[in-house]
């Protein structure tokens, strides 16, 4: 895992740095006092995604397609706001019944900006430091959070930084963790808005992705290249990186997608 995120996963030396750490720590212990517990932060196009399904990938058996692994998306499994309470009795047993199979159980949240406040209130029994919840031990499971909320903050955030001559290298958790908390957790229109996953300190991991720059995108239109068994001519990494918009309006240092569009990009160019 290690070797593959610092491989392929471009211009997020932080979170490689978090990831690594929080994985290593929690599986190295034989009895954790708690479930692993991570958020992910960060505009779309950062990495979110592509770095909980390698992570994945690495612990169970069948990746994504693994038996133990659960994903959640409020636009799929919780799309009306008038079955909130419906929706957190399904999704406690949900939990539940999965870590009764099996405590090393993985669930994944996508897009925690779009779930309703409230609802993931249900599983902070599941996410503490109790031995037993329900009948189940269920302290080796791992839960990550996935968001675009943050996002903007973070970039501003980086944005600065880099005016400042900081090198990304140097960017800290501590330059970033207030932003991203004020943007996430004291946001109305968030899940975590006044959950007491974060009043109780639940999670062990808050996860920043930077924005991109411009040869962090060329390095994905590479490798996506490299993947689709194409050829990697240096021209079209050149036009699909220039096809892509980048921000602010003046500098134009970092890319507002991400390396999100450039799989999709790349046939137009070869």
């Amino acid at each position: 895992l290690e070797c593959d995120l610092a491989m392929n996963l471009v211009g997020q030396p932080l979170v490689r740095q978090q990831v690594m750490k929080g994985v290593r720590e929690f599986l190295e212990n034989r009895n954790p006092v708690k479930p692993l517990v991570m958020s992910f932060h960060g505009s779309t196009g950062t990495g979110k995604t592509y770095v909980s399904s390698m992570l994945i990938r690495y612990l169970f058996q069948g990746g994504l397609q693994s038996p133990y692994v659960h994903q959640f998306s409020p636009i799929v499994h919780f799309p009306h706001a008038e079955r909130i309470e419906q929706y957190k009795e399904s999704l406690k047993r949900w939990i539940q019944g999965n870590l009764t199979n099996c405590g090393r159980s993985a669930f994944l949240f996508d897009e925690m900006d779009k779930m309703h406040p409230g609802l993931i209130d249900v599983i902070i029994p599941f996410l503490g430091p109790s031995w037993v919840v329900y009948g189940t031990n269920y302290r080796k499971a791992i839960f990550i959070f996935i968001s675009n909320a943050g996002g903007e903050q973070i970039n501003e955030m980086t944005l600065d930084l880099w005016r400042a001559r900081k090198d990304r290298e140097e960017i800290s958790l501590q330059d970033l963790e207030p932003a991203i908390s004020k943007a996430v957790f004291e946001n109305p229109q968030s899940g975590f808005w006044k959950s007491g996953i974060i009043n109780e300190n639940l999670i062990d991991f808050v996860v920043p992705f930077l924005p991109l720059k411009r040869h962090h995108v060329k390095q994905c239109v590479a490798s996506e290249l490299v993947q689709q068994g194409l050829e990697v001519r240096p021209g079209v990494v050149q036009e699909v990186a220039d096809s892509i918009l980048y921000f602010p309006e003046e500098e134009k240092i970092f890319s507002s997608t991400g390396c999100k569009t450039v799989a999709s990009r790349i046939s137009f160019f070869f």
